[in-house]
């Protein structure tokens, strides 16, 4: 694993729906809390879905359940970035809760990938972008 730098954080609230028939969060929604982290993160870097243009598109994503989320309860997700290639860059999430910041309940991690949506198809990674990622450093 290259080095990991973090470039983000958000806190999001454990609602009532988010949990399932066993008393925690379901494991679905992990992945909904790791979307809207990437999404505002995005947000921040000036990344918004253009279907004409160029932009970021995850081609995978995983998630490791460490301990189980419960309501109620705020997550605190941490967004990291790693080396970039062409036209992709590794990312990976640290999720805790605020009223426990020292213990990881989950970590996740994503590939994305800088296409030309018209085109279907990867395309580099422009220069504004890797300046964008890399000037996001919170530490």
């Amino acid at each position: 694993m290259s080095e990991r730098i973090l470039v983000f954080e958000l806190e999001m609230p454990i609602r009532w729906g988010d949990m399932d028939a066993m008393g925690h969060v379901n494991n679905t929604v992990y992945f909904r809390y790791m979307e809207q982290l990437r999404i505002s993160w995005f947000d921040t870097l000036g990344f918004r879905p253009e279907p004409t243009g160029e932009g970021p598109l995850i081609i995978n994503a995983s998630c490791t359940f460490l301990r189980e989320l419960q309501y109620p309860g705020t997550v605190l997700a941490r967004q990291y970035v790693g080396a970039m290639g062409r036209s992709s860059f590794e990312t990976w999430v640290d999720m805790l809760r605020t009223d426990d910041p020292d213990t990881v309940y989950a970590q996740g991690a994503a590939k994305v990938v800088w296409v030309d949506y018209s085109k279907r198809k990867s395309a580099p990674l422009p220069e504004f972008a890797r300046r964008a990622i890399m000037g996001s450093r919170l530490r």
